[in-house]
């Protein structure tokens, strides 16, 4: 039953944002959505942009039609089709109806200026601005917030909002490359929708199939994204693409319940961070090189991760095949979170460290040797 509502969701927003996708990439020069080269790009000619509007319109188009089946249904004819997984949470999942089109506005809005982005360019400080009052929305208006067993309430809602803005900014500093930005989220959404469907609290009958559901959504559209953004690229995501995904995977972040108040893994709350581990490895050590150079960390340059490593002497392809990997390896720490005990946990968290570490270790060996 959990692989039918997969499938129902998956598969329809995938040829939506395929069938999207093709279309602005077909009017991108009237849109005036193209990618011009310069020097800190690694593509020598025009490139569309506006990906990203193919990924919200899969995204969109699956909860319409979702939130019209949930609003006039009945456990009855849903259990009638084999839906017995919705058919037990059809209230609870009218209840979240509100929630949903409240955060898909604040999506849409952050898609609006990602398109702006785009076409004109905005300053850094405007972006991050609507970036912070999105995040404050989202908040104190919606009330969705870590709940990290946190004792200070200021405290979670500054950790909660500074999450949202990093994530947004992580996945737009990691759109650097074919297919990297896209395969990234992908791979992060495809973990951590398997942790919700069938970790303990599935195998108890309590499956997360609201936040599943996001996740699963999203992982159709950036699939059917990634077949039009597959190197060599036939269009960007763009600003639009990249804030709309770190926003939406934040928000699944902060929606999850990873264990309860007295659970024998309260560990498991680090799930996020181990699935996450890459993409703000990239973002923290860019904004370390810009700094330690004296020079903004919003300042774009061709410092990032995939750039770093093509310098090492892989090829591009090479390079978003081996952060999919180094993605692959720290987002399944998180599916043994929840099930293993503080020395696992450690073991987990230690083995995520390392990568990160090794990575390291080995960027700065081919630093010192281009020096010699």
């Amino acid at each position: 039953m959990i692989w039918i509502l997969a499938g129902a969701v998956l598969l329809p927003s995938f040829f939506v944002s395929l069938i999207a996708v093709a279309i602005v990439r077909r009017f991108a020069v009237r849109l005036r959505l193209l990618d011009q080269p310069n020097a800190r790009k690694v593509h020598s000619n025009p490139v569309p942009l506006g990906g990203g509007l193919g990924i919200w319109c899969g995204l969109f188009s699956v909860f319409t039609v979702g939130s019209l089946i949930v609003h006039f249904s009945s456990p009855e004819m849903l259990n009638r089709f084999g839906l017995e997984v919705v058919a037990n949470h059809l209230e609870g999942m009218r209840q979240k109806s509100v929630e949903l089109w409240s955060l898909l506005t604040c999506a849409f809005v952050l898609v609006a200026v990602g398109l702006m982005d785009d076409r004109r360019g905005l300053s850094w400080q405007i972006r991050i601005g609507i970036e912070f009052i999105v995040a404050a929305i989202v908040v104190f208006g919606l009330d969705i917030r870590f709940t990290a067993f946190i004792q200070f309430s200021f405290l979670s809602d500054l950790a909660s909002m500074i999450w949202i803005v990093a994530l947004i900014n992580s996945f737009n500093m990691l759109d650097n490359m074919d297919g990297l930005s896209g395969g990234v989220a992908a791979i992060i959404c495809f973990v951590l929708s398997i942790m919700l469907l069938f970790g303990p609290g599935a195998s108890a009958g309590q499956p997360q199939i609201f936040v599943a559901c996001m996740l699963l959504a999203l992982l159709g559209s950036l699939l059917g994204f990634l077949c039009h953004n597959w190197p060599p690229a036939g269009i960007f995501m763009g600003d639009a693409g990249s804030y709309l995904v770190g926003f939406w995977i934040a928000i699944a972040t902060l929606l999850t319940t990873y264990t309860g108040y007295h659970s024998d893994t309260p560990h498991a709350i680090l799930a996020p961070l181990c699935a996450l581990a890459i993409p703000l490895y990239d973002t923290f050590s860019v904004i370390a090189i810009r700094l330690s150079e004296r020079r903004s960390p919003f300042q774009a340059d061709k410092k990032h991760f995939s750039h770093r490593l093509v310098e090492m002497g892989l090829s591009k392809r090479a390079a978003v095949l081996t952060i999919y990997l180094a993605t692959l390896t720290t987002a399944l720490g998180a599916l043994l979170l929840q099930r293993t005990d503080v020395f696992g946990a450690v073991v987990v968290v230690l083995i995520v460290i390392c990568t990160c570490g090794l990575m390291a270790i080995l960027e700065l060996l081919a630093v010192r040797d281009r020096s010699l």
